[in-house]
């Protein structure tokens, strides 16, 4: 497709003075970039946006446009057909759910323009390319040293209030089924709630678990599809009166949230979900250039518990 050019220092002054075929490959090396982000409420979305603008800084031949959905399918249709509209040299999109945006993922493909996309996916193979964390992979790390701390395989015992992310993501079932993994045949394990949702949020989860902790008597061990709904369960039983005898699990390993209140003795463990932005335009560059990418790029995962949660904070000036 017709690439877009745009001033960086001294382009606009010098132009006049290139010959026609060099100011071309010029052109061709200078990229406009959208990224379409579901909200920037969430701080992993803020850790996810400045991570991508930090990359995007490092290359002078690169615009990056930012949209922000403010957490509604709606919003961030518009912003891609927007970015379509544009005609920008690729669209790097994070999802709020799959199905709403599988269509207008397609549309951009349709129109020539590549699409990378982060974090929660699509319905569709349509698409350049996948960048993100392994949800069920992290589950499932989740889940063993959920099972450790119930007693282990065979003889875990307990009650978990498990509080889900936005119920049409992706995200949320992958890191359901692989939680869940590790109780298969745990007969002295139970879960309370069938998938409640906190849509991701801490003041949501606070009220999910203020309501499970007047239900019941007995919880052993809460998880959080994140470390916002993890903390905002803790907060609801320490209220309550009932902090210290539960067990609190989330997931993104954020140095100023989740890490930190793993290092307060507020959550026992934080499971590392990495923002893919910087990946996903390192991706998007290749491609524009004209290497091959992979359809897939998976990022891992890592434990924080106390034993490690002080040394990363101390790597990030905390």
């Amino acid at each position: 497709m017709k690439r877009r050019t745009f001033g960086k220092g001294l382009m606009a002054a010098t132009a006049l003075a290139t010959s026609f075929s060099a100011s071309m490959v010029l052109a061709a090396d200078n990229y406009v970039i959208g990224f379409s982000q579901v909200t920037t409420v969430e701080p992993w979305r803020v850790q996810f946006n400045k991570d991508l603008r930090a990359e995007a800084d490092l290359h002078d031949n690169v615009e990056l446009i930012i949209a922000d959905a403010n957490d509604r399918t709606e919003k961030q249709v518009a912003d891609v057909e927007n970015f379509i509209r544009q005609e920008v040299d690729a669209i790097l999109i994070s999802p709020k759910e799959s199905a709403g945006l599988t269509g207008v993922v397609e549309q951009a493909t349709d129109a020539g323009i590549p699409v990378f996309v982060l974090d929660r996916n699509v319905d569709t193979d349509k698409f350049v390319q996948w960048v993100g964390g392994d949800n069920e992979l992290i589950g499932r790390e989740a889940g063993k040293f959920a099972l450790d701390q119930l007693g282990g395989a065979g003889a875990a015992k307990g009650t978990i209030v498990e509080i889900w992310g936005g119920l049409g993501t992706q995200a949320a079932h992958d890191r359901a089924n692989g939680f869940h993994e590790a109780f298969d045949g745990e007969d002295g394990v139970t879960f309370l709630l069938d998938q409640q949702s906190g849509d991701w949020k801490q003041d949501q989860a606070y009220d999910i678990m203020s309501t499970a902790l007047r239900n019941y008597e007995d919880i052993t061990m809460v998880y959080g599809h994140n470390d916002p709904m993890a903390y905002g369960a803790y907060l609801a039983a320490k209220d309550a009166g009932r902090a210290d005898d539960i067990i609190f699990i989330g997931v993104d390993a954020l140095p100023g949230e989740g890490v930190t209140w793993v290092a307060n003795g507020e959550l026992s463990a934080t499971f590392l979900y990495p923002t893919p932005g910087a990946e996903g335009l390192r991706q998007a560059l290749k491609h524009l250039k004209g290497e091959e990418v992979p359809k897939s790029v998976v990022m891992g995962t890592e434990a924080i518990t106390s034993d490690n949660a002080g040394e990363i904070l101390k790597k990030n000036g905390l």
